[in-house]
C-alpha cells in the first residue's frame, strides 16, 4: 500500500498514482522530475518501464494489475503517445475502470506539447499516428474502435495543457506542497489529490 494512504480510504489500491506517458516524449525530463516529487512527498506512483523494442520491463499482466490498484490515474499526452499500441492499450484499460464508477478512481490528463482539440478532432500527429494504425489492423478493426473511443474519452476530462517545461516544473513544485506533512496529517490522501487536481487546473 502506499505509505501514507488512509487505510479507509485506500483498501485495495497498492499504488496513489499511475502514470501513463510515452518515453521518448517525456521520460527523462517531465516524467522524472514528477515521480521524485511524488516520491519525496510520500506519494507512490507506478510507472511502465517496459522497454518494447528489447520485450524488457513489466509484463502487460503486471501493468494490468497496477491499474486495477492505482487511485488515481495521470496519462500525459504527448506528440508521439498515439504512436505507442502499448500506450494505448493502457488508455483503454484506465477508462474502462474511470467508467466504472464503484471503482472509485480518478482520472486527470495532461496535455504535454500538444493541443487537446488534436486528440478530440484527429489532426496533426494523433491522425497521422492512428492512420499508422488503420492500415496495419484495419479501420473497422475493434482494437482502433476501442483506441479512438478511449481518445475521445479521455480528452474530455478537465486537465491542464503544457506548453513550457520549466513553467511546467514551477507549477508541480506550487502543488505539492499541498501534500507537506502539515496537511497530510489533517487530510486524507483522496481529499489532498483533489486539492491537487483544483489547483491545476486553475493555476
Amino acid at each position: 500500500m502506499g505509505k501514507h494512504c488512509e487505510e479507509e480510504e485506500c483498501v485495495g489500491f497498492s499504488y496513489d498514482v499511475f502514470i501513463s506517458f510515452r518515453r521518448e516524449d517525456t521520460g527523462n525530463s517531465f516524467i522524472g522530475h514528477l515521480r521524485k516529487e511524488l516520491g519525496r512527498k510520500g506519494i507512490n506512483s507506478f510507472v511502465d518501464e517496459s522497454d518494447v523494442s528489447t520485450g524488457e520491463g513489466p509484463s502487460h499482466a503486471l501493468c494490468e494489475e497496477a491499474i486495477e490498484e492505482s487511485r488515481v490515474f495521470i496519462v500525459v499526452f504527448s506528440e508521439n503517445y498515439a504512436s505507442s499500441t502499448w500506450c494505448l492499450d493502457e488508455l483503454v484499460r484506465i477508462m474502462e475502470r474511470i467508467d466504472n464508477m464503484n471503482t472509485k478512481q480518478l482520472f486527470f490528463p495532461v496535455f504535454y506539447h500538444v493541443n487537446p482539440s488534436d486528440i478530440r478532432h484527429g489532426k496533426n500527429s494523433f491522425r497521422e499516428h492512428m492512420k499508422t494504425h488503420e492500415d496495419k489492423f484495419g479501420k473497422e478493426s475493434q482494437r482502433i474502435k476501442a483506441w479512438s473511443s478511449a481518445l475521445s474519452k479521455a480528452v474530455n476530462y478537465s486537465g491542464k495543457h503544457i506548453t513550457t517545461t520549466g513553467y511546467v516544473l514551477q507549477q508541480f513544485h506550487s502543488i505539492l506542497f499541498l501534500f507537506h506533512p502539515k496537511f497530510r496529517k489533517r487530510k486524507k490522501k483522496s481529499t489532498l489529490i483533489f486539492y491537487a487536481f483544483f489547483i491545476l487546473r486553475y493555476f
